[in-house]
C-alpha cells in the first residue's frame, strides 16, 4: 500500500473556492474509482492558506494507471482541473507507507495535527520503529491517526497524524505525555536522530472522511 499526501498551497483568499470545487465537483467525478481518499483539511496553525488531502494506492503501478485514467475523463479536466488549476500557487506531494494505517476517531468534530519529522539520512525507519514501542505510553493521552515513512517527494521523513476535540485537549495530552516516564524516555533515545520537526494544525472539510 502506498499513501499520497497532496499539499496544495493558494494565494490568500483562494482556499475556499477550492475546497468548494473539491468537494462539490472534483470528489463527485472521482468518488474512490481511482484511489481512495481518506481525508481532505485546510491548515488553521502552521503554513497557512495550504489544503492537504490523503490518498492510497496499491501500489505505485495502481496510482499511475488511475491518474492516467482520470486525466482522460473531459468531466475531471474541463470541470475541475481546469479551474482548479487558475487558482492554485504551489503543489507538494509526498509518497509514504504505512506503519499504522489511518484510523477513524470514535467521535466526530476533531482538529488533526500533522507532525513532519525529517530524520538524519537513513534513520527515519528507526524512529518509526521506536515510536511505536513507545505508543502505549503516548497513547494514554491520546490516540494516533496514522504514521508513515516517505518514499518521496522528501527522503528520511515520519509523519503522524493526531485527532483532538480542540486546541485545549492537545495541549492537556501533550502535557500530560511529556510528564511520562516512559515518554521522557522515548525523547531521549529518539531526539538526536531528528533534524526538523514541522507540526501544522489541520481542520477538516465538511466532507472529509476523516473529521
Amino acid at each position: 500500500m502506498i499513501y499520497e499526501f497532496r499539499t496544495y498551497t493558494f494565494p490568500p483568499g483562494k482556499i475556499g473556492a477550492y475546497l468548494d470545487l473539491a468537494g462539490n465537483v472534483g470528489l463527485p467525478i472521482r468518488k474512490n474509482d481511482f484511489g481512495t481518499n481518506h481525508g481532505y483539511w485546510s491548515a488553521d496553525i502552521g503554513a497557512l492558506n495550504q489544503a492537504w488531502h490523503l490518498w492510497s494506492y496499491k501500489d505505485l503501478n495502481e496510482r499511475a494507471e488511475f491518474r492516467a485514467r482520470l486525466s482522460r475523463d473531459p468531466r475531471w479536466t474541463n470541470d475541475y482541473v481546469a479551474k482548479v488549476g487558475q487558482l492554485i500557487a504551489r503543489q507538494d506531494i509526498r509518497l509514504m507507507h504505512p506503519l499504522i494505517e489511518p484510523r477513524v476517531p470514535a467521535e466526530l468534530g476533531n482538529l488533526y495535527e500533522l507532525r513532519i519529522y525529517r530524520t538524519q539520512v537513513g534513520q527515519a525507519r528507526r524512529w518509526a520503529s521506536m515510536i511505536q514501542e513507545y505508543l502505549p505510553a503516548r497513547e494514554k493521552y491520546s490516540k494516533i491517526v496514522a504514521l508513515w515513512h516517505t518514499e518521496a517527494g522528501q527522503p528520511n521523513e515520519v509523519v503522524h497524524l493526531w485527532a483532538y476535540k480542540d486546541l485545549n485537549a492537545r495541549a492537556k495530552a501533550r502535557a500530560d505525555a511529556i510528564k511520562d516516564p516512559a515518554w521522557q524516555e522515548f525523547l531521549g533515545k529518539s531526539s538526536p536522530l531528528l533534524v526538523e520537526m514541522h507540526s501544522t494544525i489541520l481542520v477538516p472539510a465538511s466532507f472529509s472522511p476523516l473529521r
